[in-house]
């Protein structure tokens, strides 16, 4: 059984990895190319910078 303290754990990974990746995705092209950034892998890199 999943406790409390686990949902509460999971409930703020997922809102993070939901801000990280819309922020990942917003970033003008230009300041994202800068950064090595490509638009198509903001999912990839949100989970890796949330879940490790």
């Amino acid at each position: 059984m999943i406790t409390l303290e686990t949902l509460r754990t999971r409930i703020a990974q997922r809102r993070a990895y939901k801000r990280t990746r819309d922020e990942l995705a917003k970033l003008p092209i230009d300041i994202a190319l800068d950064l090595n950034i490509y638009h198509g892998d903001a999912d990839t890199i949100a989970r890796k910078a949330v879940y490790g």
